[in-house]
């Protein structure tokens, strides 16, 4: 009876390690899948025109849904929806006197990736990406602060709609996707042009770590 039970748990172990080993084997870059992610950005603004205008990076969150399409075994799409927060931390010159700033700008994402899938673990994305800006927050500091000071910054013509590009690279192993980005706004900050404050355009690092859904 012991050598019979024994037996059955040893064929179960061989039958699942078997199971497992083949599942890894198998190559899902022809499925298509969906899958949510979360990550930080780490975001700084370039080509600033203000007066002696200096930034330093800020961390943001970053998070949303993916979408795996395939067009063939090598090549696909993966659009993605985010919820991507970026800004800067700065100090500059307003008005005659110093000021600090840490600017938090939360947007929508919308990234339209072309998926070049070199291997069923390694895949390079690259395309354009729309940006909405939701809202915006200003930490403004000055020994000599105005109300006149804040809403300068506040009331700005910011841009809303901003167009982007971005690519990197996603790290697959059966449902976890490990993704890291770089973006860059290709259009400044400032609406009109009417803006006062500092005018530039967001750059960032994105990592993220995902789960992906697909049907065996």
């Amino acid at each position: 009876m012991k050598k019979l039970i024994l037996m059955l748990m040893m064929f179960t172990l061989i039958s699942k390690n078997s199971n497992a080993q083949e599942e890894l084997r198998i190559d899902y870059r022809e499925r298509f899948m969906v899958g949510l992610k979360v990550g930080a950005n780490y975001s700084n603004v370039y080509d600033t025109k203000g007066e002696a205008f200096t930034t330093d990076p800020k961390f943001g969150l970053a998070t949303g849904v993916f979408f795996a399409i395939p067009i063939n075994k090598y090549v696909g799409l993966q659009p993605e929806v985010l919820f991507s927060q970026k800004g800067f931390k700065a100090t500059g010159r307003f008005l005659s006197s110093t000021y600090t700033l840490t600017r938090t700008t939360n947007y929508i994402d919308i990234p339209l990736l072309l998926a070049v899938k070199a291997s069923s673990f390694v895949t390079v994305v690259a395309g354009p990406q729309y940006s909405y800006l939701i809202s915006q927050k200003n930490e403004f500091a000055n020994a000599t602060t105005t109300i006149e000071q804040e809403r300068e910054f506040d009331n700005d013509n910011i841009r809303k709609n901003m167009f982007c590009i971005t690519g990197g690279v996603d790290i697959t192993l059966k449902h976890i996707v490990i993704g890291a980005r770089v973006g860059w706004d290709m259009q400044e900050n400032r609406g009109d042009g009417t803006a006062t404050t500092p005018r530039y355009k967001n750059s960032w690092f994105q990592a993220t770590i995902g789960y992906r859904f697909y049907k065996p």
